[in-house]
């Protein structure tokens, strides 16, 4: 009879043995159903992407593992026109864009962008929550994209320049200041008097380090986010367009989504839209004076003189004939009448 011994019993016992319970530190983990791609242009800490961080967690917990929401912050997959064109065509299935760059799809969403339309959050809100918003989600479903009914909130947009304060229209002339990639933007700042180039996001920054860009335009929490005062000494509080992030899907995925997977998504992204809007709100009560302790000196001016030089040009009129007499009646029902 063959000798058995200690060490090869010990081995032959291993081997009979369920790797799954010789090692029961490692767990197979189930592959989720639909795993689908998310794109934006702002960096992780953004309130945004803290949130829809949330959304991806809760969605995937619901779904049980079936819907899995990847984030790709900081232009990860592209400039914002590139996403567009991406969620367009199904190669991304979220993204969300600025309402001013899905205007070269969409001419009428920017409509809430018009200069000096709303003077505080309560009409942004009565406006995006109410039929204004319910038609640009009609327009963008028939662009082939899905919206989310709650906008989330990019901000009041403000002005950052690198020489001097700006306190009136007269201030602005032959400045030159980087816009989104928007007509509408471009409109406004050279009806103003300033010298606008339409730039993508990513771009920013660099521009203004190298002075190729005198001035800038954005809500302050990306002031903040993208550190650009760095590379700005002045910031004023103009409050010249509200923007917003319409959270976008592609319709040619969002479709493939079980109707059941799509109410939980759509569910969860608008309650988390709705606290991102209180975190914004949150951080505008205190990004003010961290960007002071940075060395922004920061001013409030006078908006009365800026639309005064608006109402002497055709910028108004110029941009009702563009989104048509129906829109531009629903902005007028919480704007009041512009130009």
């Amino acid at each position: 009879m063959a000798i058995i011994s200690r060490r090869n019993l010990l081995k032959s016992a291993a081997l009979a043995v369920p790797a799954t319970l010789a090692m029961p530190h490692i767990r197979a983990e189930a592959k989720s159903k639909f795993v689908y791609k998310y794109g934006n242009n702002l960096p992780l800490s953004h309130p945004l992407n803290v949130r829809a961080a949330e959304a991806s967690k809760r969605i995937k917990e619901e779904t049980n593992g079936d819907f899995d929401i990847k984030i790709f912050p900081s232009n990860q997959l592209g400039g914002d026109t590139d996403m567009l064109n991406q969620v367009r065509f199904g190669a991304i299935d979220f993204f969300t864009p600025s309402a001013l760059v899905i205007a070269t799809l969409v001419p009428v969403a920017p409509i809430n962008a018009v200069g000096f339309a709303f003077p505080d959050y309560d009409h942004v809100w009565a406006a995006m929550d109410g039929d204004l918003g319910g038609f640009v989600g009609e327009e963008i479903e028939k662009a082939g994209l899905h919206m989310m009914r709650t906008v989330w909130d990019n901000g009041f947009r403000q002005l950052t320049t690198s020489e001097a304060p700006v306190n009136s229209p007269e201030d602005l002339h032959g400045i030159k200041i980087r816009v989104p990639v928007s007509q509408l933007s471009i409109s406004l700042f050279e009806a103003l008097g300033a010298a606008p180039t339409s730039m993508q996001f990513s771009e920013v920054y660099t521009s203004l380090q190298t002075h190729v860009m005198d001035a800038q335009e954005n809500p302050l929490p990306i002031i903040q986010t993208a550190k650009l005062y760095e590379v700005q000494k002045y910031a004023m509080l103009t409050n010249h367009i509200w923007d917003g992030y319409l959270f976008v899907a592609s319709g040619l995925t969002w479709k493939r989504l079980p109707a059941d997977i799509q109410k939980i998504a759509e569910d969860i992204l608008n309650d988390c839209g709705l606290k991102q809007r209180d975190d914004i709100a949150k951080l505008n009560a205190s990004v003010r004076a961290d960007l002071e302790s940075k060395g922004m000196t920061i001013t409030q001016p006078d908006p009365k003189p800026f639309v005064e030089a608006l109402n002497k040009t055709d910028f108004y009129s110029k941009w009702q004939e563009k989104f048509g007499d129906k829109a531009w009646s629903l902005l007028e029902k919480y704007s009041g009448k512009l130009g």
